[in-house]
């Protein structure tokens, strides 16, 4: 699960960013609303984290213009705004849940696991041929036998089944993964793969995982 975090305390975002990592989330963090309103609206993440007060547009405008085009994906306010109020303005603006600072990280991840919960008619469970990912549980299953991964090799199998049928550029997967949006050695994502591929015995026939030559991989159902 991707989330991004629009903030400009460097204390408090380091501290989330961290936290949340730490619980398997893929974190990126916008100091200003005019950057995290383009990376809401490139519609990658799964769930967004905004502050009220940010330099550029304010929290409100972004979550006002993001749900103009992303209806479901939740948005939490985590502000120092807090008047009853402030709080009622917050949630018409279109945010699904509220948090005042200072709050309890415990909290907030309870928050964040409740509006991230599969609703009716979603999935938590992601197949590959005989592979199972389950993003509830964070565990992998190849013929019923777990595979343990690392975070980020789950993190990378869970993006490649996702788009499962589509060509996922280099350029896509390291931002998407590894939250790198500056030119940077893509090389990195080829050691990954081959870990993966090595972990879940893909090999000849069972090579679920495609290589794009010049372009990026592929899962695809053999």
């Amino acid at each position: 699960m991707h989330i991004l975090i629009v903030e400009d305390e460097p204390g408090i975002f380091n501290f989330l960013k961290q936290g949340l990592e730490e619980e398997s989330y893929m974190v990126t963090i916008a100091e200003d609303g005019h950057k995290g309103l383009n990376l809401a609206l490139s519609g990658d993440y799964d769930l967004l984290l905004l502050d009220w007060m940010v330099p550029g547009i304010s929290g409100i405008e972004i979550c006002r213009q993001f749900r103009k085009e992303f209806k479901d994906t939740p948005v939490i306010f985590l502000t120092a705004k807090d008047t009853v109020d402030e709080t009622i303005f917050g949630l018409q603006s279109g945010a699904n849940d509220y948090i005042k600072k200072p709050f309890h990280f415990e909290e907030l991840l309870e928050r964040i696991k409740v509006q991230l919960r599969p609703k009716s008619g979603e999935h938590s469970i992601f197949k590959l041929g005989e592979i199972t990912l389950n993003t509830s549980t964070h565990r992998v299953l190849k013929n019923d036998e777990e595979v343990s991964l690392t975070q980020k090799e789950f993190a990378l199998l869970e993006y490649l089944i996702r788009n499962k049928g589509r060509v996922c550029s280099r350029t896509r997967i390291i931002e998407s993964v590894w939250d790198i949006h500056f030119e940077y050695n893509t090389g990195v994502i080829d050691v990954y793969i081959n870990a993966l591929r090595k972990k879940l015995q893909m090999e000849g026939d069972g090579n679920y995982i495609q290589t794009i030559r010049g372009i990026g991989y592929m899962a695809k159902e053999l």
